[in-house]
């Protein structure tokens, strides 16, 4: 064990939370792309460090009115710990930040069926973290933006037309034709339409914590 991992904290309970490489690739407990991610980590193919919350996880959740298993919220923090210990960054940090890709999956295949949020993470304070670290301003404001969207879809449940009403009016009051053709500015813009859109559809503001 890695002496930086004898820090973290252990959670008591059934175990609900598996660091990629650490449960048998069992597609009926962590779901076809955690099985094969755990799989391909355990035989040594260079697969970026994550978790998996486990199926049985999911079914208590719709078991018992859409609430958490017990200690769930406490194994997913030890989880986050020991990811920010492997990859040397912060969940949170506005300097160094740690962002994260969160995909749906299942025991079965349902290629196009299920949700995805990238970059999450990200916030008012992280997205100067993210400039800094990439030297891309543009690249940094266009991936918040992008995040807002997708956390407000499939999260908040916010329509989606909204969102590309919004950048299509942008870009029609600019007088381009790509997305990429939108500069820095015109993507802060977006960032504060889109938490207007959420405001204005949900009645409370879009969540600055990253957790």
């Amino acid at each position: 064990m890695d002496k930086k991992e004898q820090n973290i904290p252990q959670v008591q309970g059934k175990k609900f939370v598996y660091f990629f490489g650490e449960a048998k690739p069992d597609t009926q407990l962590l779901g076809g792309k955690g099985a094969n991610l755990g799989d391909m980590t355990q035989i040594g193919l260079p697969v970026p460090p994550g978790f998996t919350i486990t199926t049985e996880a999911c079914q208590h959740f719709y078991q018992n009115k859409k609430q958490w298993p017990k200690g769930l919220q406490e194994q997913i923090d030890q989880n986050i710990i020991k990811l920010e210990q492997k990859m040397a960054m912060k969940f949170g940090d506005s300097k160094n930040p740690l962002l994260v890709s969160v995909r749906s999956g299942a025991a079965v295949s349902m290629p196009g069926m299920m949700d995805t949020i990238l970059n999450l993470g990200l916030n008012d304070q992280t997205v100067q973290g993210l400039i800094k670290n990439t030297g891309n301003e543009r690249f940094a404001w266009d991936c918040y933006r992008r995040f807002i969207h997708m956390f407000a879809d499939v999260v908040m449940e916010v329509e989606h037309r909204l969102f590309e009403e919004a950048i299509h009016k942008k870009k029609e009051t600019k007088g381009v034709e790509l997305d990429t053709q939108l500069s820095v500015q015109d993507l802060k813009e977006l960032v504060q339409e889109y938490k207007q859109i959420v405001q204005k559809a949900k009645g409370k503001q879009f969540p600055n914590n990253v957790r």
